[in-house]
């Protein structure tokens, strides 16, 4: 074992899931050969515990640091933020700031709150709109964290949420009171819809949404959602946690032309440092007056500074056109080299959220390539976020390695023999990941 390995051995002993956060779970990779643990991180670049260097080429942070790692303007902001005391039993002015400009980007709100983390920013936007509204029903579309009011949805018998998640999650711990207190549809279903609408229009709060994930919408499907949410007299939230800043300056809403009443983002906006604003209408932030939200660490000064320091490096270097291009660019080398060397896979969705899919043995051909990928210096699996610090030079380096791992992959499958693919492989096959209530 190394020393990786054996300090995810006794976390699992200790912590229950071993880690925090399932998307970082090396169950998900490789199992038994994913690093799993870091001691630096700069640029595009990691270090892991037993000392070897990796490109990272997967999600870079799970989409939390947008401009690369320990990015040094971020950094120089929030040490001197440090050097001058990071909390206060006053309030740090920064946060007023950050407030000020989100409303600027973003001319259709006025009204602000800030969280640190995404789950508990929609939580919070949650919370605001059943204040607002005073109805208790939520319609969800796509992924929006771990909370009571989300997993919900699974308290219903049809597993609502099974095709969310992962397939069959219980959602132990979640009172069976919340019941029927929220219900699902898919991405682009005006049919499903509106059957909630038929259903449930009088009573819903919100409908909450990913705008977009892996493709844009079609028929002008979020104007039809807006529109249908509003005459039902419920509100409309976006939660832009995992595409904002990405596609756009402030959210992909804004690309699009759709506003919604509340928007939420966390992840990149404060580039590895926790931060979640909730934005809206003073219409429907008005709940949050009269809703106790309050903690005591959403009040520290790192995570404004992080905000304030991560927007103005977004909006000097156009990072939405960068990862444009990178990703863009990884779609078709992944297209053209699965092509060459026969590989049953397809890549596409969003350039700033690229993916690559495999149409065969999926789960057993993306930890082969993981596997391969790591003795070529990459960490490497079927998602890219790029980032601004993900260079030409950089993305060739992947790519050459793309083609001698595609190569090996290749000579594998001529075997036809499935037991040489898991020898291949040389350990357990990777667990299903997050599949979202979207395309």
């Amino acid at each position: 074992m190394s020393k990786a390995q054996e300090l995810y051995a006794h976390a699992r002993e200790i912590i229950p899931g071993g880690v925090q956060l399932l998307s970082k779970r090396p169950e998900q990779f490789a199992p038994g050969q994913w690093p799993s643990y870091f001691t630096k991180a700069k640029g595009c670049e990691v270090w892991d515990y037993d000392g070897k260097h990796y490109y990272d080429m997967t999600t870079n942070g799970i989409g939390a640091c947008l401009l690369g790692y320990a990015d040094p303007d971020v950094n120089k902001a929030v040490i001197n933020r440090i050097k001058n005391g990071a909390m206060s039993t006053l309030n740090p002015p920064e946060e007023v700031e950050l407030a000020d400009k989100l409303c600027e980007i973003h001319p259709w709100a006025s009204s602000v709150r800030f969280a640190r983390t995404g789950g508990e920013s929609c939580a919070v936007a949650v919370r605001i709109a059943r204040a607002t509204t005073k109805r208790d029903m939520i319609a969800i579309c796509g992924y929006h964290g771990w909370s009571d009011w989300y997993l919900a949805s699974n308290l219903n018998s049809d597993g609502s949420l099974d095709d969310l998640l992962l397939p069959g999650l219980k959602p132990a711990g979640v009172p069976q009171a919340l019941r029927n207190s929220a219900v699902t549809f898919h991405y682009d279903n005006k049919e499903e819809f509106d059957e909630i609408i038929k259903n449930y229009g009088d009573r819903l709060a919100c409908v909450i949404m990913e705008p977009v994930r892996n493709y844009l919408p079609e028929d002008n499907f979020l104007e039809y959602v807006r529109d249908g949410i509003h005459k039902a007299g419920g509100l409309l939230i976006f939660d832009e946690i995992t595409i904002g800043w990405r596609l756009t300056l402030g959210g992909s809403h804004k690309l699009i032309g759709v506003n919604p009443d509340i928007a939420v983002f966390a992840k990149a906006l404060g580039n590895g440092h926790p931060i979640g604003a909730i934005i809206g209408t003073k219409e429907a932030m008005d709940g949050a007056e009269d809703s106790f939200i309050s903690s005591t660490y959403w009040t520290e000064s790192v995570g404004p500074v992080a905000a304030l320091a991560t927007i103005k490096k977004c909006e000097e270097t156009r990072i939405w056109e960068h990862t444009e291009k990178m990703g863009k660019r990884l779609i078709d080398a992944w297209n053209t080299l699965a092509k060459k060397h026969d590989i049953p896979a397809e890549a596409g969705g969003m350039p700033c959220l690229a993916h690559i899919t495999y149409t065969k043995y999926p789960l057993e051909l993306k930890t082969l390539y993981t596997v391969l990928m790591l003795k070529e210096g990459f960490l490497g699996n079927n998602g890219f976020y790029p980032t601004l610090a993900h260079t030409d030079k950089i993305m060739a380096k992947y790519e050459k390695a793309i083609d001698r791992v595609f190569a090996k992959m290749s000579e594998v499958l001529k075997k036809d023999d499935y037991n040489a693919l898991l020898e291949a492989i040389g350990g357990p096959v990777c667990q299903s990941g997050f599949a979202r209530l979207l395309k």
